[in-house]
């Protein structure tokens, strides 16, 4: 499976079994009875290869589509006194998201929440004939004319989270949840951040069977390119 490696095809699936299941490096490696360093090495292959797929897998998508905006880091910073602030005006990383419902999530990082940072980004990735939902932020402002003739939005600051017509960003934002829950696991994971964040777009709202059989696929791909 992996040119050059000692370990058996049988062990490296092994190692996919655990990494798919979602245990640390570390504790895989005493339940597998293997070196933490192969282990950690296979794992941020494994990462390295979704985070290839992912940016590769997604050109255009089309349907009814959610986007958000959501901030990364740790609550404290070294230097800084008192807490960091929460959402724009934080000095934590922004990520942008683009969700399509009941089908795949991308995740961009992106230098800032500024019309034109996401503007380019959305015309980028969305067709022009989805159904788009944001919140109210000014920086979706102007899609209609661009030619997003379908955009709703939802103003939190109001408390309009779903009104049961659709109208919503809750897949979006279950999502952001979901992603900061399993990266606290890995306390911020500031290194490889970028093959955090594509894990967990790769992982969301599918079960370890599909996840292993997705993985075998990808990693076969990304060791032959």
């Amino acid at each position: 499976m992996l040119k050059y490696s000692k370990l058996s095809d049988y062990k490296i699936k092994k190692i996919m079994t655990h990494f798919c299941v979602d245990i640390p490096a570390t504790k895989a490696a005493l339940l597998l009875n293997m070196n933490r360093n192969t282990v950690t090495r296979f794992f941020r292959l494994f990462r390295e290869a979704v985070c290839y797929h992912q940016e590769n897998e997604f050109k255009k998508f089309v349907g009814e589509i959610e986007l958000d905006e959501s901030y990364f880091g740790a609550r404290r910073k070294r230097g800084f006194k008192g807490k960091l602030k929460r959402g724009r005006g934080t000095q934590k990383q922004p990520v942008f998201g683009i969700l399509v419902r009941n089908g795949k999530v991308y995740t961009e990082i992106i230098p800032n929440c500024k019309k034109k940072t996401l503007h380019d980004i959305i015309k980028g990735k969305v067709d022009l004939e989805s159904l788009m939902f944001t919140n109210g932020w000014r920086g979706y402002n102007g899609l209609v004319d661009v030619g997003y003739q379908k955009h709703y939005r939802v103003n939190h600051g109001k408390n309009e989270f779903s009104k049961g017509d659709g109208k919503h960003i809750n897949g979006i934002e279950n999502f952001w949840s979901f992603t900061k829950r399993r990266l606290n696991k890995f306390n911020g994971v500031k290194k490889y951040f970028i093959l955090h964040l594509k894990d967990c777009e790769w992982r969301y709202g599918k079960e370890k069977k599909q996840l292993e059989k997705e993985l075998i696929k990808i990693f076969k791909t990304y060791t032959k390119k």
